[in-house]
């Protein structure tokens, strides 16, 4: 009787050791899937900038969160009738759009030639070099702590 009472201890306490594996596992796949929302939304605005060299060169892009509504320049309907600040703020619109999907997510495109630094508040775009950087802010364990992602790229 003592060692089925004994057993039956050692099995709940390996349940319970499962089930905070699994709770770990859950909360680092979320970390996971956050990070690479981050990264495509980075990746998406580069590709956007790439496609619009008129507006990369006169600059429409550097330091700019989000713009008005262009919805009449989306690239299905009819991205040749837009001119490159309408195309480049349909863009950062549309890019607003994603980041914000991430929790408490933020983020600002710029040239920077210092990336790492800077806050949703303040991002620290000094506006000179030659490369770019999306920097992208979000609450990734919901405890208040912000989390930014970078990507720098040479359009």
């Amino acid at each position: 009787m003592l060692e089925i009472l004994i057993s039956i201890l050692v099995i709940a306490f390996g349940l319970l050791g499962l089930a905070g594996l699994q709770g770990f596992s859950i909360r680092n796949n979320h970390q996971a899937y956050l990070r690479n929302q981050a990264t495509l939304a980075a990746y998406d605005i580069a590709d956007r900038i790439r496609v619009n060299r008129d507006g990369l060169i006169k600059g429409y892009y550097d330091n700019k969160t989000a713009a008005a509504d262009t919805s009449a320049c989306q690239y299905s309907t009819a991205p040749s009738g837009c001119s490159a600040a309408e195309l480049a703020g349909y863009d950062l619109l549309v890019w607003g759009q994603i980041v914000s999907q991430l929790p408490q997510g933020r983020g600002v495109v710029c040239l920077d030639s210092t990336p790492n630094d800077g806050t949703p508040a303040a991002p620290a775009c000094d506006s000179t070099g030659i490369q770019y950087v999306a920097k992208i802010w979000w609450d990734e364990s919901h405890n208040g702590t912000l989390t930014q992602f970078n990507v720098v790229f040479q359009p």
